[in-house]
This record gives C-alpha cells, structure tokens and sequence, in this order.
C-alpha cells in the first residue's frame, strides 16, 4: 500500500510538474493567491529570479510547497522565461466549535487541538482533523468510555474559509462488573485491594466513581499491588499477566491479574558505596533498612529520599542515590548496596521571581530563606515556599533551580508566583428575629501597594450595634523582621430592643503594637493602648446584678490603660487552605494600674492538621479563655458598708452581695456563632440571668414565662472543634473551596469555679468554604445535638458570611 501511495503522488508531482528544456528563469508569477502572501510563497521556494530550472528540481518546489500545508493543489507553468506557479489555497477555519463534551474541558481539548494546528485563523488541512478524532477517542478510551463517537463536520463558507464542527457523544464509562486478583495466599482480596482505585460498584461508587474503569487507574493500582507485596518482605513479587475484556454492550469491564507472591526476604547486608561526603555513621542513621530485618521496599525509597534530602541541603542539588538489592534465592536474603553519587557542589548565583506583577520584589526576597551567593539548599527553598504560601497574597507558588550554562557548580533559583486578590471589598447582609437587618461593609488591603503592608477598615451596623474599625500594619518596620501596628476602633451598643443583657457602651480605644520574630515558627507580640467606655444601664430592663456591679465601681465611664503581651507557634503549610501543621497561640491583655478597673484577660489556643489519606484532612482545635480582676477596683469596704445599708433602705428584700472582685461584665466571654460553637446564634451560650436578678426557668424563662433571660456571658471559655476536610470531586481545588464535617463543643462559665463539663454544648454539620468571586464565603449547617430547653430559643440550623474581592 505504501508503494502505491508513493507511486500516485510521484505521478501526481510529474502531471503538476510539465515537460520542459531547462530554462533561466528569469522571473517568477504566482496566480490564485487570496490569503497568504506572495512573500510568504517566495520564502518556501526553492528558486529564485536567474536560476536554471530543470524537471528535477521543479518537481522538488512543488513538493517544498506541498509540504507547507498552503495549498490543496499547486502547478507549475512557462510563459517564455517566466515561471508561473498556480495554487490552490486550502480553506482557512473560520470557525471551531466542541460540542457534547463533559468528561474533557473545552479549553483543554482546544490547546491542544492548537498544538497540532487545528485551530480558528489557521490553514485546514484534513488529515489533521482525522488524526484529532482518533486522538480524541484514544483519550475517551483511557477514561473508560468505550461507547464515545467523535463526529467532525467542516461546512464552506464564502472567501474560501470553513467552519469546524467537533461533535462529541462520550457515552457512559464501562463500569468494572469483576475485579479479581488470582494467585493470592498470604493476604486477602480485601486487604490487597484496600488502597486501589479501581473497584466493583459498591454503595460509595457514586462519589468516588471507583468501579469507572480506567486504564490509568488500573495501571496505578498494579503497582500499589507490587509495592504492598515488597513493603511486606516479598522481594520476587511479580504480575504475571493482566487481562481486561469488554462485554459486547461495551459497558461492562471484566478484569483478571495473576500475580506471582514468592518467598519472604530477610535483609543480610546493607552497604554504603561511593562518595558518602559525610562520615558512613551518620550517613547510616538516614538508612531505615537494617541487617536482619524483613525485606521493605518503602524502607528503602524512604532512605535513598532521606540521604539525597541531606546531601541537597548541604549544597549537592543534584545527588543520586542507587539502591541496588541482590537476591539470594535459596537463603532467601537480600544484600543491599545503595550507591551514592553526590555530583558537584553548587551554589545559588542569582534568585529570580516571575509573576509577581504587583508585589514588589523586596517583599518576595525578604521572606527567601535560601541567599544568593550561599551554597544551594533544599531545606532553605522548602521553608522560603512556606512563607511565601503563608503571605497570603500568591495562588501558587513554584521554586525551580536549573544550572547556569558552562558552569557545573551554579544554578538559578527561579521563584513562579501566581498572584490572588490581597485586597477586598466586603459586605455582608444578614437578619435575625433579635437584630433585624445586619449590614457590614469593610476595605482591606493586605498587601499595599504591594509593599507587604496590611491596611484594612471596617464597619458594621445592626438595629443595636455599630461598630467602626481602622488597621493598619508594616511586617517589617526593621531588616530582622519585627513589624509595627497601629488599631483605632470605635463602637456603640444598645441592647434594649434585644433579648441579650440589656445595657448599653459607647466605648472607643487606640492601641499600638509590636510583633517580634524568635524563630522561624515563633513570634511575640507587644502592645500598649488606652480606651474609654461609657456603660449606660437601664433600670427596670438591666439585669440587677449588672446595676450593682456598677453601683459598686461608682464610675459609668471606664477608662482604661491595657497591656498586652501574646505569643505564637506557627507551622502551617498554607495561609487559607492548610493540609498539615498547626498553630499555637496565647495572649494576655491587663488592664494596668490606674485603670478604673484592674483585670487581665489570658486567652489560649492549639489547633493541628493532618493528612489522613486519599485527600482527608482532619482539622483539632482548642480554645480557652480566662478572665479575672486584681486590686481594690476603686471602693473601700467603708464605702460598699453604706451603699449596702442604702440598697436596703430602698428595697428591704434587696441584699447587695459585694462583687468587686467580679469580672466586669463587659469584658465578659462569649459562645455561640458561625466561628464558634455553630448552631447557635453569636454570644448567647453561658450564664443568663433574670432583671430582677432571679434564676430563670428550665426553659430560659423569667416572671412565669412573660420574657427570656438574658445572656451576659462570663469569665471562663471552653471550645473545642473536630473538622474532617472531604476530598470532594468537584472541589479538586483546596486552595479555592473546601467542604468539612464539623463536630463543635464549648461554653462559657461564670468563672472557672462553676466550670461543669455536663453544661457543655455541641453541634455537628457541614461547613463550605469558598473564595467564591464576590469573595470569602462561609456557609454552614448545623444542628445542635447536646443542649438544653433553654437554648432552644437560640438555636440556628444555618448561618453564612460573604464577602467580595478585588
């Protein structure tokens, strides 16, 4: 057939090529050019003005211009000494259009239809629109859809061009109706099969889509077959044949591996060849197969890793560690040698950063733990990605090295960055039955002008609040990374209209701050600030035991001088979307001497993530909050003798009980909310107390039922939260969206002596996060499954914030 081919295009090249004497030619004419260029033409052929042109060599440019993909037909023709060239230009696709496919992206099926140039504006050629079908149901058959047609439909259209029509019918993928693995004896199918991909329909095949056959899938799955066998000692594992049948419907998959398990290994010799660089005992410490030991593959993956992670970080970039088992059949051993070859030792020349169009350079470099001019390490470029991940301001990003041309001891560490917004633009609206519409609105910058510096104001407006907030702070106010903040807020309450503690503050505070590095994963914070809160009470509505509490201070205004003085542990491995790490945090806030009254406040937190498999990740979280006051508080036990002695003579059945060493109420902990204990609503959980200061009922009622009692939270917190992140399949993207079963458990106690763990509250549900495009979206659904009567009038199932970005 191949002959054939060739014989017809050689006799198609010779009719196109006309019997002629060799000839000068003296000039050259192209007819029937309406797109390309005659310039375009000139640069492919292969004569020029002056030329001798013989029948060899004119069959040659038709080819040369055949070979273009410009033209369906090209002929060649003489007019005395010139040389007339007539084509036949192919269409040009106008058009090109995909239509049915789901299991593929459009944008990706068009890339790569561009790289094989079958794409709109470029020439159509025929041959490449049969090679993309077959390419396409190739594809189609590695995802296990047997079943697909690929269509192509080319319409002409007017000025020799035509439209592209790609019609796809992917069908429904062949589902596995058999799995089976013969040849098995020392394990289960259930215990061999456990980590694969691949399985028969079960109940959670509609989410993990595991019995959809896919020869990737299954192709994988072997190989975790292999290694689940020499991770176990048995070093001649083998598959010994593996075969798949397709029912005539082609929508059923029958798969058969025969597998050879062999004998058990045990480990005679472990041996350390080549250049070591280190000394041979401390390079045996990174090897985790040892003499006597039963035969494991992973083991030693996990020590050729371990050396060349060592070697890396101590300037050889580019090591390569060989292990090298020989078997023993009949004593059944194994002697292993891992040959190491460090390469040469390089060093860093120049980092350079790509991507980062808005965040200077400066603020990329000074969180770079790997330096120029130093020798190259690993380490140092692993701990530089975390810290630029944990700024917040990139989607990705991606560290390369590549040696310098000419040289073998430099490389170029090349830092790709994909931006995200830094910056946004929040508003939020929401109701409940107690506050009525909810609007907050806030600006925030985290990375000004793309100097690294966070700025951010808020504000926030309810029937009973308004709250307004100004941020502002520089990461690095020095070279050694100590940063400088400035906070400004503003806020009013009035909780009369509410079923919350009724009373009303106007408070306002400024405060500066600053935050100081120890270590890579440590940082202290100091601060210092002053504020003043007016605490109106209203009588007949405020809880009495609030009015004495005031009555007792003497003052309605509070001022007061604070202290702050925090301290973190960070190992994260990511700003919004961490998978592994933790955090660990502890701050104390004091009203200092000469306050209207002393106190301190010490709230406390550990959380930790880990990575438990197949894209789960489970979230722990703990919290703990304790408040408590200290000195005199501004009244004499002279002066509290007549204040009591003058409750009584007003109201005989009043006894003032002294609580001037009681927190102050409005400096009091809260439970409850989206970010707390979700399923109830913010701040309701704790004590709460009748007006007239009795106890409310079991079903949080007051005076026989006529109103409920009012939250007024306390000094002690408790909070613990569970979280276990789901490996969605339409969330591949932990960075943009994540989905988490959520278990919450807290309260909040008077103070730390009526702490009781059976007054403790919990919830379990769903929560999404989503950097949706109107910005951060928080959506979750609870329900409450360890509470009381009294809570119910305070229960949520769902409660959402959002926001938008720019």
């Amino acid at each position: 057939m191949k002959r054939i081919a060739a014989l017809i295009l050689l006799a198609s090249l010779s009719a196109n090529a006309f019997a002629f004497d060799p000839f000068v030619v003296s000039d050259i004419r192209i007819d029937g050019l309406s797109r390309i260029s005659a310039g375009t033409v000139y640069n492919y052929l292969p004569i020029n003005k002056g030329d001798r042109l013989t029948s060899d060599e004119a069959q040659q440019a038709i080819r040369a211009l055949y070979q273009t993909k410009f033209f369906s037909d090209v002929e060649f023709d003489r007019e005395g000494d010139i040389l007339v060239i007539k084509v036949v230009e192919r269409p040009s696709i106008a058009k090109l259009t995909l239509r049915g496919n789901k299991d593929i992206k459009t944008d990706d099926l068009k890339k790569g239809l561009k790289e094989i140039g079958l794409t709109e504006g470029e020439t159509f050629d025929r041959l490449a629109l049969d090679n993309v079908q077959q390419e396409l149901i190739r594809q189609y058959y590695n995802r296990g859809k047997y079943n697909v047609s690929v269509d192509p439909h080319v319409t002409r259209l007017d000025r020799n061009r035509v439209a592209v029509e790609i019609e796809i019918r992917e069908g429904k993928a062949a589902k596995i109706k058999e799995l089976n693995i013969l040849g098995n004896h020392a394990f289960t199918d259930k215990q061999i099969r456990d980590g694969f991909e691949s399985d028969t329909s079960n109940f959670m095949s509609w989410y993990s889509k595991d019995d959809q056959y896919s020869r990737e899938k299954l192709s994988g799955d072997l190989e975790k077959l292999q290694s689940y066998y020499m991770d176990r000692g048995y070093a001649d594992f083998g598959v010994d044949s593996t075969q798949v049948a397709i029912a005539p419907d082609k929508r059923a998959m029958y798969i058969d591996a025969s597998i050879k398990e062999g004998e058990i290994y045990k480990v005679a010799d472990v041996k350390l060849l080549g250049e070591l660089i280190l000394p041979e005992k401390t390079m045996r410490q990174l090897v985790f197969v040892k003499e006597g030991e039963t035969f494991n593959r992973g083991a030693i993956e996990e020590s050729t890793k371990a050396i060349k992670a060592v070697l890396a970080n101590i300037g050889y970039a580019y090591a390569k560690v060989t292990p090298v088992p020989k078997l023993d059949k009949q004593k059944r051993t194994v002697d292993l040698t891992m040959y190491v070859e460090p390469g040469q030792r390089v060093y860093v020349r120049r980092v350079v950063f790509e991507g980062n169009t808005r965040t200077e350079d400066t603020v990329l470099r000074r969180e770079m733990r790997q330096l120029e001019g130093s020798w190259y390490s690993q380490a140092a470029l692993d701990r530089s990605k975390i810290r630029l991940q944990k700024l917040g301001y990139f989607k990705k990003v991606d560290i390369d090295k590549k040696l310098v041309p000419g040289t073998q001891d430099k490389v170029d560490v090349s830092v790709k960055v994909e931006e995200q917004s830094a910056g946004s633009m929040q508003f939020g609206v929401g109701y409940s039955q107690y506050s009525g519409v909810i609007l907050n609105a806030s600006v925030s910058q985290n990375n000004l002008f793309g100097t690294g510096d966070s700025f951010s104001i808020s504000g926030e407006r309810s029937s009973y609040q308004t709250n307004l907030g100004v941020n502002y702070y520089n990461p690095y106010l020095t070279d050694s990374g100590i940063g400088i903040g400035y906070s400004a807020s503003y806020s009013k309450t009035d909780y009369g209209n509410t079923d919350f503690a009724n009373y009303a503050t106007s408070a306002k505070s400024f405060s500066t701050y600053l935050g100081i590095p120890v270590s890579e994963t440590d940082g202290v914070r100091i601060g210092m600030g002053v504020s003043s809160n007016k605490v109106n009470l209203f009588a007949g509505y405020s809880p009495q035991i609030l009015v004495d509490y005031q009555n007792q201070i003497g003052n309605k205004t509070i001022h007061s001088w604070t202290g702050t003085l925090g301290w973190n542990h960070d190992t994260r491995n990511g700003y919004w979307a961490p998978t592994r790490g933790g955090l660990i945090s502890a701050t104390t806030d004091i009203a200092l001497p000469g306050s209207t009254v002393q106190y301190w406040k010490l709230t406390t937190e550990a959380n930790h993530y880990w990575p438990i498999g197949k894209g789960f990740v489970l979230y722990l979280d703990g919290q703990v909050g304790y408040g408590k006051t200290y000195g005199g508080n501004g009244i004499s036990d002279n002066a509290f003798a007549a204040l009591k002695a003058a409750s009584l003579a007003g109201n005989p059945n009043h006894v003032l009980t002294d609580m001037r060493q009681d927190f102050p109420f409005w400096q009091n902990l809260y439970a409850g909310g989206v970010r707390d204990v979700r399923g109830f609503q913010d701040n309701t959980l704790g004590p709460r107390v009748c007006i007239d200061g009795s106890a409310p009922g079991s079903n949080g009622t007051c005076n026989g039922g006529a109103y409920y009692s009012q939250p007024i939270g306390g000094a002690f917190k408790v909070l613990g939260t569970a979280q276990v992140y789901l490996p969605l399949p339409f969330l591949k993207d932990v960075n943009t969206a994540r989905v988490s079963w959520f278990m919450d458990v807290g309260n909040v106690y008077k103070n730390y002596q009526t702490f009781n763990a059976a007054d403790l509250r919990a919830s379990t549900g769903l929560s999404l996060q989503w950097q949706a495009p109107i910005g951060p979206l928080i959506i979750s659904f609870a329900m409450p499954f360890r509470s009381s009567a009294a809570d119910r009038h305070y229960e949520e199932r769902i409660q959402f914030t959002f926001g938008s970005q720019f």
